[in-house]
């Protein structure tokens, strides 16, 4: 099965955008304890940070939309949701295929581990879903379930990190980036729609 591996590692490498063959770090490292304390934290903060931001809001100031085209928190919150329902879905599939120790090269942690938000292009949620629109927040929720369905999956995230033992940098995700990155992912996902909230919360027209 090995070759089988090394082929789709370097389908994957070839045509996902921004991986060049000289990102690919030669390197396996293994999860480790301070991988275990780092993904905590940010874990931890992150979801604590957005129910600082979503606390006691109103109805009107969960659904206020600074326009037609923009979320407002509510929907931020719900798209949040629905990512953290994939990430954790890969995780549960990865973990299930089991480890590939044997897997030729890791893509480096910093490729998941862009810590300035606002370093980022704009991107619409349509382009890493085509020709789907799943992630697309409808709204239509109370704001107070969705943020209820991302701390119940992050709790559950956390409970599993505390206490796990396996090798996560030995599961990959689609022969891609492996469980500890997907984890990245997660925060740093979280975090970006923090600086979203908070600007939805600096408009002039803002609900008091």
């Amino acid at each position: 099965m090995k070759p089988v591996y090394i082929i789709l590692f370097l389908i994957f490498s070839s045509t996902v955008p921004g991986i060049s063959q000289s990102e690919v770090d030669k390197t396996k490292p293994k999860w480790s304890e301070e991988d275990r304390t780092y993904l905590l934290q940010n874990l931890t903060n992150s979801i604590e940070e957005l129910q600082k931001e979503t606390k006691n809001l109103s109805a009107k100031q969960w659904n206020f939309k600074a326009n037609a085209d923009r979320w407002s928190i509510n929907q931020i919150v719900e798209h949040l949701a629905i990512w953290e329902l994939l990430f954790v879905h890969e995780i549960s599939v990865s973990l299930r295929v089991g480890p590939i120790p044997n897997f030729p090269k890791q893509l480096p942690d910093s490729l998941f581990l862009n810590q300035d938000p606002e370093s980022l292009k704009p991107k619409n949620a349509l382009d890493y879903t085509k020709p789907f629109s799943y992630t697309i927040p409808s709204g239509e929720n109370d704001g107070e379930y969705n943020l209820n369905w991302i701390t119940n999956m992050r709790e559950e995230s956390i409970e599993f990190l505390k206490n796990d033992t396996r090798d996560l940098r030995a599961h990959y995700i689609n022969f891609g980036p492996n469980i500890h990155q997907n984890f990245l992912m997660i925060f740093t996902h979280t975090f970006r729609h923090l600086k979203q909230i908070k600007r939805v919360k600096e408009h002039p027209d803002y609900p008091e």
